[in-house]
């Protein structure tokens, strides 16, 4: 009975022993794990860059550089059909093109003025956006022909035929001064960038010019083999017309980036596209890129 007692006596002492040891090493592991870095205890750690605050009012300057495509295809149409009205050569030289596509560019430097208002990660806004260029134009000469055009109407002895040989000589030139654009934006905030798309409507100041001189060359083929040919001196004839200053609507659409600098001060960068509406007969699309500094009030 002795012997029993005891090996229960030294029993109950390893067991409050193990006991006072567990609880010992739990505790020293806990204040450990209390110590360790958050992302070691299966967390990630909280930002240290919260999202800014874009809700507000805002201004800046800006430089850039711009491209432009101008389609002279139709621009002298209505020229040369004033040249030929109400003759069997109005159609036929409607349907040429006498001048193609031009390209320019020019640097830039200019303005923006706007409104955010922002809900959360998202920053809705509208924005007035104003660009001076240096020399942003372009400009493009042809000549075409002759054309020959039969004149059915004609008397003409038997067997001869007749037609006319239209010869078109153009140029034209365009140059765009400036442009406002009034965008409607939509972008995300997130921690000091805030990168943002937009649309709206763009209005550009343009001067153009386009003149276009004709003459016709008359051919009459004999049955026998035989021709002669004498110009026309009624379609010997050159006309000019050309508007300085003229506004332009047209619509726009880009992406941008803004990254806030320090305090309320931030960079931003931006590709536009502009497409303007058709001027006497010319139409104008636009690339540009632009880099600015601005201050959110």
């Amino acid at each position: 009975m002795i012997n029993a007692n005891s090996r229960v006596f030294r029993w109950s002492v390893a067991m409050r022993r193990l006991l006072l040891a567990a609880v010992m090493f739990g505790a020293a592991s806990g204040a450990q794990a209390a110590d360790m870095p958050d992302f070691l205890r299966g967390s990630l750690p909280a930002s240290s860059a919260p999202t800014r605050n874009w809700d507000g009012w805002y201004a800046g300057g800006q430089v850039g550089y711009s491209w432009t495509n101008t389609d002279y295809g139709k621009t002298v149409v209505s020229m040369t059909n004033d040249l030929f009205r109400n003759t069997t050569l109005e159609d036929p030289t409607s349907q040429l093109t006498l001048l193609g596509r031009a390209n320019g560019r020019s640097p830039g430097f200019g303005g923006f003025v706007g409104r955010n208002y922002q809900y959360g990660d998202i920053v809705l806004g509208v924005e007035a956006n104003y660009n001076y260029f240096s020399s942003l134009g372009t400009s493009t000469a042809a000549t075409l022909g002759p054309i020959q055009v039969a004149e059915p109407g004609l008397i003409l002895p038997p067997g001869a035929t007749a037609a006319d040989g239209v010869t078109l000589n153009g140029n034209a030139a365009l140059q765009v001064k400036d442009e406002m654009t009034f965008r409607g934006r939509a972008g995300w905030a997130t921690g000091d960038f805030l990168p943002y798309m937009f649309g709206g409507l763009a209005v550009g100041r343009m001067d153009v010019t386009r003149t276009v001189s004709s003459s016709v060359t008359r051919t009459i083929n004999f049955a026998d083999g035989s021709s002669t040919s004498f110009p026309l001196p009624q379609f010997a004839l050159t006309t000019t017309d050309g508007r300085s200053n003229n506004f332009v609507a047209g619509w726009t659409a880009g992406l941008g980036m803004e990254y806030m600098l320090w305090g309320n001060v931030f960079l931003r960068g931006e590709w536009e596209y502009v497409q303007f509406m058709s001027i006497k007969n010319t139409s104008v699309t636009q690339n540009s890129v632009h880099a600015g500094i601005g201050y959110k009030f």
